[in-house]
């Protein structure tokens, strides 16, 4: 089997209605109000809404039955309820689907901004791993997504679209239909069961939406994903770890890739601002963590680089005492890196030590390397705009 060909879905289109699909509920009673909905019936309506947005998936405001035709005309006048666009698809031999998807574009953007978002199908489980940030800052010189300069923070609602125009596509919604090869996706009730950060740009320097988005995402009365499920991935934004298990109180992983300061500032620059010392203080105390609660460690495996047995004892030692699991990630190559992935055999040797010292340290099977979905190999073709454009602050 060969991996599906790059699916074209849409051209590009002009901008629309602004959604009211990803609002988290204080944007959607806003939005309600400024459609001319009377103070006394917003509450009602903001939990009608978010039950048709958020627990059936409805595109449409005709589907909305328990809604008044007048409002729904009225809602409709002004709103809408699009996903991101889908500008590509791609599935890979091993069920893997990757999304290439446009965003609305702002009045002072030259052209819409795009991302990458993936699916990981298992047997029993599905994996989403979505994107922060359009490009990225950090620059790690093992990363894909690394080469492409930071264009802008999403938005909350854009973060929630990925979600929700993923559930859409392989049929996650109470009674939807799936895709017609639906082979390989998992034999379970819900598709997507697992909700990770590790897409484009570093989650922790959007913290405010990023925040925003995962509390719509575990909204018990809406998407309802565990917080057991979700896992924020960040190379190392020291100051803004405790912060996040005190607000969020998701799951944690650390990109760290390296043992010591001097491999890893050329692996993950931003270790040259917060050091491994200050990184591990940060693990030791982030807030809720136990056996029961461990942060995963990612170690992505560099032939010749950072493959040693001497690499292994360091990593053992640097995490002692921490509630852990390591993944050890085999490189995922993609056009014009320097790197190759470490042989198999070598990576065998070094999870073997990982193990005895009694962590878990499964290797991660590379899903989606034909298609360029793995780990580290996510890149759109956004063009940078100038931090002025941006109308952001610029990350630390």
């Amino acid at each position: 089997m060969t991996a599906a060909p790059l699916v074209k879905i849409a051209p590009e289109m002009p901008a629309t209605k602004p959604s009211l699909a990803g609002l988290t509920r204080d944007r959607l009673k806003l939005a309600l109000a400024a459609a001319g909905v009377p103070e006394k019936q917003l509450r009602m309506r903001v939990g009608q809404l978010w039950s048709w947005i958020y627990v059936r998936g409805v595109t449409s405001f005709d589907d909305m039955t328990d809604v008044s035709k007048d409002l729904r005309r009225q809602l409709a006048d002004v709103y809408a309820l699009d996903r991101p666009e889908i500008v590509s698809e791609q599935i890979s031999v091993d069920g893997t689907r990757k999304w290439l998807l446009r965003l609305a574009k702002r009045s002072h953007e030259a052209r819409p901004p795009e991302i990458e978002t993936v699916y990981i199908p298992e047997s029993d489980r599905g994996t989403l791993c979505i994107s922060s940030q359009v490009g990225c800052t950090l620059n790690c010189s093992f990363c894909h997504t690394g080469t492409q300069r930071l264009v802008r923070n999403l938005e909350a609602e854009e973060i929630v679209g990925q979600i929700m125009l993923a559930r859409d596509r392989i049929g996650d919604w109470p009674g939807a239909k799936g895709p017609d090869d639906d082979r390989l996706l998992p034999n379970a009730e819900r598709k997507i069961t697992n909700v990770v950060l590790m897409g484009m740009g570093e989650p922790l320097y959007n913290f405010d939406n990023v925040k925003a988005a995962m509390d719509v995402a575990a909204d018990g009365d809406g998407l309802s994903l565990s917080k057991r499920r979700i896992t924020l991935s960040t190379s190392g934004v020291v100051p803004e770890i405790p912060r996040w298990g005190e607000e969020a109180d998701t799951m944690l992983a650390i990109s760290l890739h390296a043992t010591n300061d001097a491999l890893r500032d050329e692996l993950v620059p931003i270790n040259k601002k917060y050091p491994i010392a200050e990184l591990m203080e940060a693990c030791r105390n982030y807030p809720g963590l136990s056996n029961a609660r461990r942060i995963t460690f990612e170690y992505v495996m560099l032939k010749g680089v950072n493959d040693s047995l001497a690499e292994a004892r360091a990593l053992v030692k640097l995490l002692s005492g921490i509630p852990a699991k390591i993944n050890l990630i085999p490189f995922n190559p993609w056009p014009g890196t320097r790197y190759e992935c470490s042989d198999w055999e070598t990576i065998e040797r070094f999870a073997d030590v990982v193990n005895r010292a009694g962590y878990a340290s499964p290797v991660r099977t590379p899903r989606g390397r034909d298609i360029l979905a793995a780990c580290g190999q996510l890149r759109s073709e956004s063009q940078r705009l100038s931090a002025k454009d941006r109308n952001i602050p610029a990350s630390p």
